[in-house]
């Protein structure tokens, strides 16, 4: 993983807590109506993957007490994590792709209105994502993997060797050598894993993504809907097809990639479809990203004008991240894959506690503040959620009182205590436990595992009604906090 050089410490703060009658007086706790996004607060719990899903995609008892757990604070609302709108294989990861997936989200949906007494809004967050595979040991990629042309016969001055005797002969190379006889797609395939672009429009299926991905799309979202949830959120950030269709990198010859308002026109379309599919009274927004944090990336003047134009559009809300590109990630280990939050751009998205001058709190905060800024000058009221290191209600606050931003959206600081929220509520802010932003819970998300914390993963693991880990050493939500506990 990424760390900055400077290694400067900053714990986490807990700043100033209210008392009960300050709290129920704060902006965090006043309600928002932006057309059919409703807030009775300004609390959101942004999604997050935890690897609870069933290995093809179905709501798991995990995956209704993980969410159930994130309710009993009864926060604002809650963002359910990246839900494939395909089809296909992706392992524990939620799937909206298909009508078969409805009962189960329909449960999910029923939990968290249960137990959040009907306070929370729950959405969903539907995600694409093109194909990545791991890193090839170089003599499977060699004897497997690698298409052998004439160019590579040139290159070597092998022209009548067979196959077989050019792929021995590259297995002798170093990586000097191969470097002048792969590709640099070959060569980033042999030392990262093959992954593709939405640039590579040689793929019949990459060429046709602007065709297919808004039926896909509207399709999920209608099935969202169907299922009860309160609202969709497209998901235009990170690593995956919609961001990389925003990105700079797109240079796309086609109409959809080069110009900003040419990168604009498939998360625009797309957005036309889901609202077409599910009506003007349901709440539909997006995540993107203020920065891509990357070498020739979209900085943000560019995503100002992006916002802008998502609020033209008639989008609910906007949220925003920042990084957590594949362009730098590190090297994975043969047998793995890339990992997009891994490089200096990961580190953007999820700072740990041992950063640059900057620090790790609140990175995202200013560049939030342009775009809703412009949002605000160019006459939309479209509200805004920030994200990024927020886990005190000093911080909160103080970004809502500034205009910062619209809505406080809090991911690591939820997960080290889902109690928080109501512990603020209630004047107990001396109960509240501090993320540490040891980036524990990113480590288990990185090897697959399901996401927990290290301040409660090992409480009371003898308790019979405590539901564990696949590897039975960790405990899978949090202990359940009673007025009058220190935490």
């Amino acid at each position: 993983m990424y760390k900055p050089r400077q290694r400067i410490a900053y714990p986490s703060s807990a700043g100033f807590w209210p008392d009960e009658a300050q709290a129920k007086a704060a902006r965090l706790f006043s309600p928002l109506e932006a057309g059919p996004l409703f807030l009775k607060e300004r609390s959101w719990v942004p999604a997050m993957v935890p690897w609870r899903a069933s290995a093809d995609g179905f709501v798991t008892d995990e995956v209704l007490d993980w969410y159930g757990r994130f309710a009993q604070s009864r926060p604002g609302a809650i963002v359910v994590e990246a839900t494939g709108i395909r089809d296909i294989p992706s392992g524990p990861l939620l799937r909206i792709g298909d009508d078969r997936f409805l009962l189960g989200l329909q449960k999910l949906v029923k939990r968290v209105h249960e137990e959040s007494g009907g306070q929370t809004r729950l959405l969903i967050q539907l995600i694409d994502f093109l194909a990545i595979r791991r890193r090839p040991k170089p003599e499977t990629y060699f004897d497997r993997y690698l298409e052998l042309t004439d160019r590579h016969r040139d290159v070597l001055n092998m022209a009548d060797a067979s196959d077989a005797d050019i792929r021995a002969y590259l297995k002798t190379l170093d990586d000097e050598a191969l470097k002048k006889v792969l590709s640099p797609r070959e060569w980033e395939t042999l030392e990262m894993g093959y992954r593709e672009r939405v640039t590579d429009t040689h793929l019949p299926h990459i060429r046709d993504l602007p065709q297919t991905l808004p039926g896909l799309f509207a399709d999920a979202a209608r099935r969202a809907k169907e299922a009860g949830f309160d609202g969709v959120e497209l998901h235009y950030a990170h690593a995956y097809t919609m961001a990389s269709f925003l990105s700079a990198l797109n240079t796309r010859t086609d109409g959809y990639g080069g110009v900003p308002e040419h990168r604009l026109r498939l998360p625009l379309d797309v957005y036309f479809a889901v609202r077409d599919a599910v009506g003007k009274g349901y709440a539909v927004g997006c995540r993107f990203l203020t920065e891509d944090c990357i070498k020739g990336g979209t900085g943000l003047s560019e995503s100002t004008r992006f916002g802008v134009a998502f609020a033209r559009a008639g989008m609910d809300f906007l949220s925003t991240s920042r990084g957590g590109k594949f362009e730098d990630a590190m090297q994975p280990k043969p047998g793995a894959a890339a990992y997009p939050y891994t490089g200096p751009s990961g580190y953007e998205c999820m700072p740990q506690f041992l950063s640059d001058e900057r620090g790790p709190y609140g990175r995202n905060i200013g560049p939030t503040a342009q775009i809703r800024t412009a949002i605000r000058e160019a006459g939309f009221e479209t509200p805004v959620v920030v994200t990024g290191g927020i886990h005190n209600f000093q911080q909160a606050e103080g970004v809502l009182a500034a205009g910062q931003a619209d809505i406080i959206g809090a991911a690591r600081q939820s997960l080290a205590d889902p109690d928080w929220w109501s512990k603020m509520r209630m004047g107990r802010g001396d109960a509240v436990r501090l993320c540490e932003y040891t980036n524990y819970c990113e480590g288990l998300d990185q090897k697959h595992k399901q996401v927990t914390c290290k301040l409660w993963d090992r409480l009371d693991l003898d308790d019979p009604t405590v539901r564990l880990s696949q590897d039975g050493r960790r405990r899978l939500t949090a202990p359940r906090w009673r007025d009058g506990d220190k935490t």
